[in-house]
């Protein structure tokens, strides 16, 4: 075959014949080349950000034919100079969360730093504008940036970091260095000797019964190896995260529930032929018309989407007398607010790889939120004890929730189980779009009462959500929803009745915030009407209703020492006062399951060696729960962080410390790592070295301890600790945000940039919920893609000034260290809506908010 192209990458001579090959996939699959990431392969995110003759490109915009002459570089190509820089600054600046982007980021930087050492933060940000990062809200890259600017024109030498890894100190995360320069492994950098290709064919419908499935013809294809359906499961076909009522794969005679519906999973030898395999499969449908909203759900002709019913759940929370409270009440709002579905867009699109393992078991590599859940799921699909299904996650880019639910790792763990060879399944990011769960989509009637002084004396809410097509986690999404719908103010006057209904639009289910982004709207964007006419100030009314210790919250919970909502808004109150066209809001968000939930984490240290090993299954999905372990460790047991390896998530290895959701890793797992350190520490005061230690073991665990919805209590605890955080944004005079200044109150803070990388990539994502971000639907069809999300990106992202405050007293678990990622989003938007609202005077009830500099109104 003739040459079609020649062309350097990292200096190497590259003669291909492969004119029409991305070159995304030849430098992952031909040179193993993986630092480049495969995010969108539609040059919407810039994960693949490479140089081709000095200019920042993505990667999967080029065929091979069109690269004749050009120079390539990676970041394995760059010099031993410019990786100890990149790695170093963008450790120290914090700037490494999930990592996904930041090669590509590091590529972008490199690109601009070639032509110019002097940048300013807005000519970084402008180099930025093809990569999205989706954890930090950029701040901290920009910051990373503009200090290797600084190495580099004062040929600085770069330091070497030493830590006591006590809490409060700047750590850098221990994944920092790898995920910057690429060498980190994700599932998709993974390739193993004779691994196959897998991918399901979704059903054609939102609601259809499946009347025939034929795989005759791609069973045939040359490339084929099997196609697989629901009768070749040997186990239960039903998976789901707490209910399971979610098919693996729909049979003949089912109907489908959704447009992302599995029918049938096509293994190949080359993942090119997967799509040409799965148009083979002909399908025999009966269309169906599809329900496609809670009230057609709950309507009495409406068909069963289950056969239980279309109402999941129900809840009810009732404190005192709201009816009576609100007839008495000076001034009353009542309003209708509504929230759609989004889409969580995380980095990294899902992917898991399975094999045999033993004569009767198998191992899958995921990148999911919590090995134990992944295990019991694939352990029920294949009949299997759980112990026979050995999960080992590798780095994770990016969860948000989005990550709890099964998605492709069920399917290659079949798919492996019944071909006995290694099964790689990895969703394009459209298949991810379509086919993971959402934010919950809502609609709440909200009606809050005040006296003539603005103290609020009663609240109703009527809460209603698109559960979607299966449960996931929206009974316990609602049941946020509820718990913290009436914020946290000191009243008890509280009635709120939350219903959950099953449609045919894609699932709900864990989303940052949880629930509470959805009720918080409400109640936030409410109290700026009932101020207008008390006649005081947005501020003025959250303060005079703000909790204080020893008060009691609307869900009946006291109020503990560690309460720090006043003191949020006292450290934005100047900032809110000065401002032209600024909207405020705050916030509480639980830390822990909750609600008599068991909640329970366990840690088991090891010492190998003299070296401590910390194996703990709790999931790093960007926030720096492997650091934030690190630290608890090593502030209780004196051990320095050179003696410690904290191990990845595994089930043969870590005992299970339970699902990374619900801002609840730092307080359980860090207090269970805190405990199972104080062992040590015990054998360590009596004169003990850790090479004295060496094959010991070490074990310990934490359950928290809760009541349930609807106690009979008469102050029942709903969740063993709470964050609290203020938030206000700033207009211009054209309706843009031009900064975002938040007070968070979050317990002993463990790792300071750390924590405030969380904070402003959780206040990005909320400006994104708020002005920007939606996931259309018609009929139950997604109609979006990853460049229409409206993610906010680097030059959009404002200034965003972060206030970390601690109350005089530190809560009793974990070293009084709080949650930090969800609580930062929660307020974002609701302070946005009243900012519009001083803006222009439009009481806006709707997200994303219609008729701003961000989103104009359609005539």
């Amino acid at each position: 075959m003739s040459i079609i192209a020649t062309f350097f990458v990292n200096t190497q001579e590259i003669r291909t014949t492969k004119d029409t090959k991305k070159l995304l996939d030849f430098l992952r699959d031909d040179l193993r080349l993986t630092s480049a990431k495969d995010g969108c392969s539609a040059g919407a995110c810039g994960t693949c950000t490479v140089l081709i003759d000095g200019k920042a490109t993505r990667a999967c915009l080029f065929t091979l034919g069109k690269l004749e002459g050009k120079q390539i570089i990676t970041a394995e190509g760059l010099s031993v100079r410019e990786k100890e820089v990149y790695a170093y600054c963008f450790a120290e600046a914090g700037a490494v969360q999930c990592g996904f982007c930041i090669p590509g980021m590091v590529m972008s930087a490199k690109g601009l730093l070639s032509t110019n050492l002097t940048p300013t933060r807005e000519e970084i940000k402008k180099a930025l504008r093809g990569n999205i990062c989706r954890c930090t809200g950029y701040v901290k890259i920009e910051d990373a940036i503009l200090s290797a600017a600084e190495f580099f024109r004062e040929n600085k030498e770069v330091p070497a970091p030493v830590f006591t890894g006590k809490l409060g100190e700047n750590v850098f995360r221990i994944d920092a260095v790898e995920k910057t320069l690429g060498t980190g492994i994700y599932v998709d950098d993974m390739v193993v000797e004779g691994m196959l290709y897998g991918k399901a064919l979704r059903t054609k419908y939102p609601r259809a019964l499946v009347k025939a499935i034929r795989t005759e013809r791609a069973e045939a294809h040359p490339d084929a190896v099997r196609i697989i359906t629901a009768e070749d499961i040997p186990g239960q076909v039903k998976c789901g995260h707490l209910i399971q009522d979610w098919d693996a794969l729909i049979a003949v005679g089912l109907e489908t529930r959704y447009v992302g519906d599995s029918l049938a999973i096509a293994v190949t030898r080359t993942k090119e032929a997967l799509d040409e395999v799965l148009s083979l499969i002909e399908v025999d449908y009966e269309e169906l018309p599809p329900v496609t909203s809670p009230e057609q759900g709950l309507a009495a002709d409406a068909p069963l989407i289950h056969a239980k019913g279309n109402l999941l759940r129900e809840e009810i929370l009732n404190r005192g007398n709201a009816d009576a409270a609100i007839s008495k009440a000076k001034h009353v709002v009542r309003e209708h607010y509504s929230m759609p579905f989004t889409e969580h867009a995380f980095m990294e699109p899902e992917c898991a790889l399975a094999m045999p393992e033993g004569d009767d078991g198998v191992l899958v590599y995921s990148g999911g939120q919590s090995v134990y859940d992944e295990q019991h799921e694939i352990s029920r699909l294949l009949g299997l004890r759980d112990e026979k299904v050995h999960v080992h996650s590798c780095l994770v880019g990016g969860g948000f929730g989005g990550k709890e639910d099964m998605s492709v790792q069920h399917h290659a763990a079949l798919a492996a189980w019944l071909i006995k060879k290694p099964v790689k399944i990895k969703f394009s990011r459209q298949e991810s779009i379509l086919i993971h769960p959402k934010r919950h989509a809502m609609e709440i009637d909200c009606t809050v009462g005040c006296d003539e002084n603005g103290k609020i004396l009663g609240a109703k809410f009527t809460i209603l959500s698109d559960c979607g097509a299966y449960a996931s986690l929206a009974g316990p999404v609602l049941q946020r929803a509820c718990t913290h719908a009436g914020g946290p103010y000191n009243f008890q006057d509280f009635h709120v009745v939350g219903r959950t209904v099953y449609t045919n639009n894609p699932p709900g289910g864990a989303f940052r915030g949880f629930g509470v982004t959805q009720s918080a709207f409400a109640m936030e964007s409410s109290l700026n009407l009932l101020a207008a006419k008390v006649g005081i100030s947005p501020w003025e009314i959250r303060y005079r209703n703000a909790v204080r210790p020893g008060q009691v919250l609307p869900n009946g919970q006291i109020a503990d020492e560690t309460t720090g909502i006043a003191n949020c808004l006292e450290a934005v109150k100047e900032v809110y006062e000065k401002a032209p066209y600024a909207g405020i809001a705050s916030c509480f968000k639980n830390a822990g399951l909750g609600v008599g939930i068991p909640d329970t984490s366990r840690c088991k240290v090891s010492i190998e060696k003299g070296i401590a090993h910390i194996r703990s299954s709790a999931a790093c999905i960007g926030q720096g729960m492997a650091t934030i372990i690190l630290q608890m460790f090593c502030e209780t047991s004196g051990i320095t962080p050179e003696k410690v390896i904290v191990e990845p998530p595994d089930t043969f290895r870590t005992p299970n410390a339970g699902t990374t959701t619900a801002s609840r890793q730092t307080l359980v797992t860090g207090e269970a790592v805190t405990r199972v350190a104080r062992l040590i520490k015990a054998e360590l005061s009596q004169g003990k070295t850790l090479e004295e230690l060496d094959g010991r073991e070490f074990y310990a665990e934490y359950m928290t301890e809760t009541d349930p919805m609807r106690s009979e209590k008469e102050f029942p605890v709903s969740h063993v600790a709470y964050g609290y955080a203020a938030q206000v944004v700033e207009l211009d005079e054209q309706g843009k945000v031009i900064r975002v200044t938040v007070a968070q109150d979050l317990g002993k803070v463990v790792n300071p940039k750390s924590a405030a990388g969380q904070i402003e990539g959780g206040v990005v994502m909320g400006l994104g919920y708020g002005l920007t971000e939606d996931y259309p639907l018609v009929g139950g069809y997604p109609q979006a893609k990853y460049g229409t999300l409206g993610l906010f990106r680097a030059t959009e992202a404002p200034q965003i000034d972060v206030i970390m405050l601690t109350t005089e007293k530190y809560g009793r678990f974990a070293n009084g260290a709080k949650g930090v990622g969800e609580l930062a989003t929660v307020p974002t938007a609701p302070a946005c809506q009243g900012a519009y609202y001083k803006l222009d005077g439009v009481f806006r009830t709707k997200l994303p908010l219609e008729n701003t500099f961000y989103r104009k109104s359609k005539k």
